[in-house]
C-alpha cells in the first residue's frame, strides 16, 4: 500500500508539473509562435544530448548505490565529483564549437547551452539522491515546484518583452531553485557523512559504464526525432511535432512514476536475494504500466485535432503525429518497466545491449524515414524503435527473472478503454450536431472529463483487482469489495 501511495503522490505531483508546462507552452506558442517555440525545443534538444557526455550514466549510478543503503554520503560526494569534472570538460568543448551550435540551433544560444547544463546536472543528480533514499515522493514533489516556477517565471518574462530571452532565464531559475532545496533535504537524510574512498569511485564507475547507454536511449525517445528533424524540416514543423510529443508523454508519466517508485525497492530486494518479491513488483508494474496510456491512445486517436487546437489552429496538421506518437509511448510504457527491473537486479549490461539496440534502430529509422514521410516519418521510426526494444527486453528479462504477463488485467484496461471511446465519439458526434460550442478548451475538457469517468468507472465494475488496489490506496474507506 506504502508504495501505491508513493506512486499516486509522484505521479500527481508529475501531472501538475506538466499541466503547467501545458498552459505555459500553450501560451509560449499563442505569444511567440512556432518558430520560436521550435528553436526552444532545439536548444533543449542540444542541452538533452551534451548532457549524456556530461553525466555517463553516473546519476543512476548514484542512485543505485545509495539505494543499497551503505556510505549514501561517499557514493554520493563520488558521483558529484566525477560528473563536476565531465561537465568542466563538455563546457570548453561547447564554447570552443559555439557557432556550429548557433548555426544548427539558429540563434545564438551556446552560453545559454552551458547554463542549462548545469543546472540540469545538478537538479538529476540531486534527484538521484533523494531517490536512492526512498524519497521519491520527494523528489516528485518537486517536480511542479520546478515545473511552476519555469512557467511563471518565462511568462513574466514575455510579457516584459524578453521574447526567448525570457524562456531562458525561466528554465533556469526553475531547476535552480529545486536543486538547492532538494540537496538541503538529501544532506539532512544522511546518517554520517564520510570521504569517498577508491572502491567507492570503483563501484561508481561500474555500474556506469554499462547505465550510461540507458541515458543516451533516454535521450534517443525523446529528442533523436527532434535533433534529425532539424536538419530536414522547418522550426515552424519542429515546433507543430514538439507540441504533439507535450501531448503524448504527459500520458506517459504514471508509468514513469511507477518505475521510478519501484526501482529503490527493486534495488533492496535484489541485494537481498529476494528474487521472488522483485518478480511480484514488476508483475504489479505491468499491471499498471499502461493505466493511463491505454485510454489515452484511445482519446488521443478521437480527439487529436481538438487537443492541438489548443496550441493554435496551425498546430492541428500534427494530429496523425500524435496518434503515432502516443503508440510509441504505450511501447514505452511496458519497455520502461522491463529495463528498470533489469538495473534494479544489478544487470545493466542486459540493459546496455537493449539499450543499444533501441538507439541504432532509432537513428537509423529517423535517418529513413524522416527525409521522406517529414513528421510523420519520425513519430513512426520512434515507435518502431521502441516496440524492437520491448520484443528482446522480454526475451532477456525472461532468461533471469520467472514472471508472467497480466494479460487479464491489461485486457480489462483496453475494455474499459473501448467503452470510454464510444461515450467520447458519441460526444463529439453530438456536440458537432447539436450543441457547437465556441470554445474548443471546452470542448477538449468536457470531453476529457467524460472519457475519464467513463473509463475509470467501467475499470472498477469489471476488475476485482483494480477495486482491491483503489480500497487499499485511498485515505478513506469505500464500499468497493463486491465480493
Amino acid at each position: 500500500m506504502r508504495l501505491g501511495q508513493t506512486s499516486i503522490v509522484h505521479f500527481t505531483s508529475r501531472f501538475l508539473a506538466s499541466m503547467l508546462g501545458f498552459v505555459a507552452t500553450i501560451f509560449i506558442a499563442r505569444f511567440l509562435g512556432s518558430e520560436t517555440l521550435g528553436i526552444y525545443y532545439l536548444v533543449l534538444s542540444t542541452v538533452s544530448w551534451l548532457g549524456i557526455a556530461v553525466k555517463m550514466g553516473v546519476p543512476s549510478a548514484i542512485n543505485k548505490r545509495v539505494s543499497e543503503g551503505e556510505d549514501e554520503a561517499a557514493y554520493t560526494i563520488a558521483g558529484g565529483t566525477i560528473v563536476l569534472a565531465l561537465f568542466l570538460i563538455v563546457s570548453v568543448l561547447t564554447l570552443l564549437f559555439r557557432e556550429q551550435i548557433n548555426d544548427y540551433i539558429g540563434y545564438p544560444a551556446a552560453a545559454a547551452v552551458v547554463l542549462f547544463l548545469f543546472v540540469n546536472l545538478v537538479q538529476s543528480s540531486v534527484n538521484s539522491i533523494l531517490s536512492g533514499q526512498h524519497l521519491v515522493h520527494i523528489s516528485g514533489i518537486f517536480n511542479p515546484i520546478r515545473t511552476g516556477t519555469r512557467s511563471l517565471v518565462q511568462i513574466g518574462a514575455i510579457l516584459a518583452g524578453f521574447q526567448i530571452t525570457g524562456l531562458f532565464i525561466g528554465y533556469t531559475a526553475g531547476y535552480a531553485l529545486v536543486s538547492v532545496l532538494g540537496l538541503w533535504i538529501a544532506i539532512r537524510h544522511f546518517d554520517s557523512i564520510s570521504l569517498p574512498t577508491v572502491e567507492h569511485y570503483r563501484r561508481i564507475v561500474s555500474y556506469a559504464e554499462y547505465s550510461w547507454l540507458g541515458e543516451i536511449r533516454s535521450r534517443a525517445f525523446n529528442w533523436v526525432d527532434v535533433a534529425v528533424l532539424g536538419f530536414f524540416v522547418s522550426s515552424s514543423l519542429v515546433g507543430i511535432y514538439t507540441a504533439a510529443w507535450n501531448i503524448a508523454v504527459f500520458l506517459i508519466l504514471f508509468g514513469g512514476s511507477l518505475s521510478e517508485t519501484l526501482f529503490p525497492e527493486m534495488s533492496s530486494l535484489s541485494a537481498d536475494d529476494d528474487s521472488e518479491s522483485v518478480a511480484e513488483l514488476f508483475e504489479a508494474a505491468l499491471t499498471y504500466g499502461g493505466l493511463i496510456l491505454i485510454p489515452g491512445l484511445v482519446g488521443g486517436t478521437l480527439l487529436g485535432e481538438q487537443l492541438l487546437r489548443v496550441y493554435g489552429e496551425e498546430f492541428t496538421q500534427g494530429a496523425t503525429v500524435l496518434s503515432v506518437l502516443i503508440v510509441a509511448t504505450l511501447i514505452q510504457g511496458y519497455q520502461r518497466q522491463f529495463t528498470m527491473t533489469l538495473d534494479a537486479i544489478d544487470r545493466p549490461d542486459v540493459s546496455f545491449k537493449i539499450n543499444a539496440v533501441f538507439i541504432g534502430a532509432n537513428v537509423l529509422l529517423n535517418v529513413s524515414l524522416i527525409p521522406i514521410f517529414g513528421v510523420v516519418g519520425a513519430a513512426a521510426a520512434t515507435a518502431s524503435s521502441v516496440a524492437i526494444s520491448l520484443v528482446i527486453a522480454y526475451i532477456s528479462l525472461s532468461s533471469l527473472v520467472e514472471f508472467s504477463v497480466p494479460v487479464g488485467e491489461i485486457g480489462r484496461q483496453w475494455i474499459a478503454a473501448g467503452i470510454m471511446g464510444l461515450f467520447v465519439y458519441a460526444g463529439l458526434w453530438f456536440e458537432a450536431e447539436y450543441v457547437n460550442l465556441s470554445s474548443n478548451i471546452a470542448v477538449v475538457l468536457a470531453l476529457v472529463g467524460l472519457g475519464s469517468v467513463v473509463y475509470f468507472t467501467t475499470l472498477i465494475v469489471i476488475s476485482a483487482h483494480f477495486r482491491l488496489t483503489v480500497d487499499q490506496n485511498l485515505p478513506i474507506d469505500l464500499p468497493l469489495d463486491w465480493t
